[in-house]
């Protein structure tokens, strides 16, 4: 049986959170707190105008997980997305799965009319940008900035 994408739900929430804390583990900005990503998580399945949670799955287990908000932008005068929290299990990686997400989450933007993606990734992480660009990703002027309330 090969991954397949799809909507996540509930039922993935355990292996969504682990999935997050390999995640935040590994990012300069951010550090592995179940209780709030599972929280996240939560709201992000109970309001699904807000966005949309993906999963690559093979049978029952989830190999990885990828977060689409949805906003609207007054620049495009269209919906947008902000693609978030890709991740593949440390085990599973290397094989193409992370491509596999990411093409999935693109159809189904594009099938709904998003106008663009915007990503961040850390400064540092060349790997990621090349993996983004790939998909025709580019470096923005703008730089992010952050105020924590």
């Amino acid at each position: 049986m090969s991954p397949c994408v799809f909507p996540a739900t509930a039922a993935d929430l355990p292996a969504m959170v682990a999935l997050l804390g390999e995640l935040f583990a590994q990012e300069h900005d951010f550090r592995p707190d179940p209780e709030r990503q599972r929280r996240g998580l939560e709201m992000l399945l109970e309001r699904p105008e807000a966005g949309q949670l993906f999963v690559l799955r093979q049978g029952e287990a989830v190999l990885g997980m990828v977060n689409l908000l949805l906003t609207i932008s007054t620049a495009e005068g269209a919906p947008v997305g902000i693609l978030e929290d890709l991740i593949i299990a440390a085990p599973y990686r290397g094989r193409g799965l992370a491509r596999q997400l990411v093409s999935g989450v693109l159809d189904w933007a594009r099938a709904r009319g998003l106008a663009r993606l915007t990503l961040l990734t850390d400064h540092d992480n060349l790997r990621a940008q090349s993996f983004y660009a790939g998909f025709g990703f580019k470096p923005s002027a703008m730089r992010v900035m952050r105020l924590g309330l």
